[in-house]
């Protein structure tokens, strides 16, 4: 297989950097690996982040990308599940330990020893990740998941880190009929996850900073839609919500205002990440309405197998708009300049 260990892929050389098509070399091929002939690429606002070395610094060069989506080319000798022509994904995590506690439990995401990053990071053997801005992407089986049969390629890419972002919390803090779900922005996270608090059966509020996206919200399947700088709005959603998902946050961002808005019991979950620590939490609030903080990391494999399903057979279906791979540059800018509505992801 050593004539197949090149690949070409868009790479940012450091900060500030434009990005550049160039040859790379693909890790060294194990039995538990797969390799795919990538078709689909989401841009994620982490490639973003990465490439600016907005959460640290990045190990240069840089091929970002963790929204995969392509056809199998060659498996090792121990993937039994996966074969040749299938068509398959990749997140935004392509590896761990699978010895630790959390691993052996299905948590992967939650890897205590050797999380490994589908770009900007390294394999066990020493070798760099690259992600999917790129012809091929080469790696461990257990982070492969099939693609149902009745979606696209291009869909499911974005399913892979937006879609399980906003769907692993929500599942797991129960989200049912009868619950009220207030989604804080309307962007690439926040658009599924009013499609998921829709489908598991909650009514869903938008809670957006303007009124410019209220008809894409009553689109998308929203109950209700509130500029949050209207207080009377806001006062008449006090105490309703079982549960806000954070999905766009602010160096003003006012948690108390957002905290009542909660029920006794419920939850804040924050998926957004800022490149600052959070600052400003009312800790009286906080314990006085009983209110569960909650932090969420991407979604296990098992739950990103159960989310494909679930979209699958439901209506929850992303808002994407399709780039050229060799127009990624462009789409990058237009990632960077607000215009996605609501992902943009790339193409072969």
């Amino acid at each position: 297989m050593s004539s197949d260990n090149k690949f070409f892929g868009w790479a940012v050389s450091g900060k500030d950097q434009p990005l550049e098509w160039r040859e790379f070399e693909l890790k060294r091929f194990e039995d538990d690996d797969v390799q795919i002939d990538i078709t689909h690429c989401g841009i994620c606002g982490s490639d973003i982040h990465t490439m600016d070395s907005g959460w640290g610094p990045t190990d240069y060069p840089c091929v970002a990308g963790h929204e995969i989506t392509g056809v199998v080319t060659h498996i090792g000798k121990n993937v039994k599940d996966i074969h040749i022509g299938d068509r398959v994904g990749v997140g935004a995590q392509c590896g761990s330990c699978l010895e630790c506690e959390n691993c052996i439990n299905g948590l992967e995401n939650l890897c205590e020893h050797q999380m490994i990053f589908t770009y900007n990071d390294q394999w066990g053997t020493g070798d760099k990740t690259f992600g999917g801005y790129a012809t091929k992407w080469r790696g461990h089986k257990r982070f492969v998941f099939k693609i149902p049969e009745n979606m696209t390629n291009a869909v499911a890419s974005v399913f892979l880190c937006a879609g399980v972002t906003t769907y692993a919390p929500l599942k797991r803090s129960n989200v049912k009929k009868g619950d009220k779900v207030g989604v804080i922005g309307i962007g690439g996270l926040g658009h599924f996850a009013v499609q998921w608090a829709k489908a598991l059966g909650a009514q869903c509020v938008a809670l957006s900073s303007s009124d410019r996206k209220r008809e894409d919200a009553k689109a998308l399947g929203c109950d209700d839609y509130v500029v949050t700088s209207d207080i009377d709005a806001m006062k008449k959603h006090a105490s309703t919500f079982t549960h806000i998902i954070c999905t766009n946050f602010s160096n003003n961002f006012d948690w108390g205002l957002y905290f009542s808005l909660i029920k006794h019991n419920g939850y804040f979950i924050m998926v957004a990440l800022p490149e600052e620590p959070l600052k400003g939490i009312p800790a009286g609030l906080l314990a006085i309405r009983q209110i569960s903080l909650i932090g969420s990391f991407i979604g296990s494999p098992k739950e990103i197998e159960e989310m494909l399903q679930f979209a699958a057979n439901s209506d929850v279906k992303p808002w994407i708009s399709t780039y050229s791979m060799k127009d990624c540059p462009e789409a990058v800018q237009a990632m960077r300049d607000g215009k996605a509505r609501y992902r943009i992801v790339l193409e072969q």
